[in-house]
């Protein structure tokens, strides 16, 4: 089985090219800490490991994006929102009527953390709540697909 082959193979490397991986994979964007802990678990990693790298690997690329988008928005102000697209005017209708939490939480369902968070500080909200609720946000999603993908496993191996 495909599951099986993965997970030997994997066994078959060091570990920390395992984390490494799951870690690199979590840093795409929209692959993030979600798909990330599944990769890890159906890679054969332990699912706690599997979940932490997914987790770290996702919050090192948003803390980057959230620091460049900071970096430029120092530099340029913030964008009226009549020149915006119009994923970004809902993005921002979506900051103005749910606030920070809400966006971080629920923004994964549309857009990546990364993409989700520089827009949040390209409009002035705070960088340091962004990153505070995105990190929330990225553990929450990847305990919860890690969770459903050890079941998975678990499902299809005792089949």
């Amino acid at each position: 089985m495909m599951i099986d082959n993965l997970q030997e193979f994997t066994e078959g490397l060091p570990p920390l090219l395992q984390w490494l991986g799951v870690m690199a994979a979590a840093a795409i964007p929209f692959v993030e800490s979600y798909f990330g802990a599944v990769i890890g678990v159906l890679a054969g990693l332990n699912p706690v490991v599997a979940i932490i790298a997914a987790v770290v690997g996702n919050v090192i690329s948003m803390v980057l994006v959230v620091l460049s988008a900071d970096r430029l928005r120092a530099r340029r102000g913030v964008t009226p929102v009549e020149q915006l697209s119009p994923r970004k005017q809902r993005l921002r209708r979506m900051l103005d009527r749910f606030g920070v939490p809400g966006v971080s939480l629920l923004g994964q369902t549309v857009l990546p953390s990364q993409i989700t968070s520089g827009a949040l500080v390209a409009f002035g909200a705070s960088t340091r709540g962004v990153i505070g609720w995105q990190v929330v946000s990225i553990i929450l999603w990847g305990v919860a697909f890690g969770t459903l993908a050890v079941l998975g496993v678990d499902l299809v191996q005792n089949s």
